[in-house]
């Protein structure tokens, strides 16, 4: 394709769906007149120095060629034929070790969200700041000044917590509903860290105290809104976390309870931080999804929540040779009113799509249905990791 033709598609993408998105001149992410929110979720993409850095775990029947160019073509791709409402980076943006400049890096990964004009956010994963040019904090710093990001580097009401990148974002419904001015699809993006900074305890970061405390405060917050009025509401409003590192509560899924692929270990923290538990009791979110684990991209259900991979998408990370570079897309779905219009979250739904020639589209599932509800009692504690006891919860 002629660069002069593919200019003019994404041209045409962005005038065609400018209404889809935050168009309204108010700044708020907010659902589409089709009543649908759509993320893309790209995760590690592991970015270095362009067409100079090599892909990893790649076949020669899969591509003569292969570089960092080829994680920008997948973004363009799945920009083109998904379009979007909104773009979630999950950590290990870029591959600070092998990036000679972090912040041309960052230009070139971010590329593609950016010249969409599509509102995107990142967190960080442990390879981000490797560069001895930028520190962790320095890399999501520069992050947030980048254009048509929503990212942010922490809460300004909490002047000590821990880590770079713990922020929410709120998506507000339809332009004439009655919940114009109310959100009712809740973000929240965490910090997991990079690796254990305590001598005794060896391996991957965990999310700490001081971050479960603001995500505690700000989910209370937002439910008490969302049940206050106008338009008050029994139960909060649906929420999704993003972070790179999973929880210790993926390795309890197998074969017989998820929908995807688990071929390689869970790399979590080497002990329970109790973020799971902060999660169930809060009520509010139906969905984590992470990274980190390239080979891993299963989605299954723990205590009415489902913990998510995106499975491996940049070139320049590690792969499985003959196994497609994948994405994951989230939609959430508003009811219609009896007078036709838009009301609150009915459902949400995800889905992945594979770099091959037709962009195959995989395991489809519905994850969150507005109503499902139940006493569920389900021992998350296991022989190697416990998390802080063993819950018997009501599922909202």
């Amino acid at each position: 394709m002629g660069l002069k033709l593919e200019l003019l598609l994404f041209v045409i993408l962005f005038v065609s769906s400018c209404e889809l998105r935050i168009c309204s001149g108010d700044g708020k992410l907010r659902f589409g007149k089709n009543g649908e929110f759509k993320i893309l979720q790209v995760a590690d993409m592991h970015f270095a120095d362009g067409k100079k850095t090599p892909c990893q775990d790649v076949l020669p029947e899969q591509m003569k060629a292969c570089s960092d160019l080829n994680t920008t073509a997948f973004i363009r791709r799945m920009i083109r034929a998904e379009k979007p409402d909104f773009i979630v980076f999950t950590g290990d943006n870029i591959y600070g070790s092998d990036a000679t400049n972090p912040a041309a890096s960052m230009n070139a990964a971010f590329a593609p969200a950016i010249s969409s004009k599509i509102p995107w956010a990142a967190v960080l994963g442990n390879h981000d700041q490797e560069s001895t040019l930028l520190n962790r904090e320095g890399v999501m710093k520069y992050i947030t000044g980048m254009n048509h990001t929503v990212s942010k580097l922490n809460p300004t009401r909490f002047h000590t917590i821990d880590g770079y990148g713990n922020y929410n974002l709120e998506v507000h419904g339809s332009e004439g509903s009655r919940f114009v001015n109310k959100s009712v699809l809740n973000l929240y993006f965490l910090d997991s860290g990079d690796y254990s900074t305590v001598p005794d305890i060896p391996g991957y970061g965990w999310i700490k105290p001081s971050q479960q405390y603001w995500f505690q405060q700000t989910s209370a917050k937002l439910q008490k809104a969302y049940k206050a009025k106008p338009v008050p509401q029994k139960n909060p409003a649906p929420g999704l976390a993003y972070f790179h590192i999973p929880l210790p509560e993926y390795a309890n899924f197998d074969s017989s309870n998820f929908t995807g692929v688990r071929q390689e270990g869970i790399s979590s923290a080497s002990i329970n931080s109790g973020f799971f538990t902060t999660l169930v009791e809060a009520g509010d979110v139906k969905a984590v999804f992470t990274g980190h684990d390239h080979l891993n991209d299963f989605c299954g259900e723990l205590t009415g929540i489902h913990l998510c991979y995106a499975g491996g998408f940049g070139y320049h990370a590690y792969g499985l040779a003959g196994w497609s570079r994948r994405t994951r897309v989230v939609v959430a779905s508003l009811e219609k009113t009896p007078k036709g219009g838009w009301g609150a979250v009915k459902s949400i739904k995800t889905w992945k799509r594979l770099d091959d020639r037709h962009l195959t589209t995989i395991d489809s599932q519905v994850i969150w249905k507005k109503g499902s509800s139940g006493k569920i009692s389900f021992p998350f504690c296991s022989r190697r990791k416990c998390n802080w006891g063993c819950l018997k919860v009501w599922v909202r």
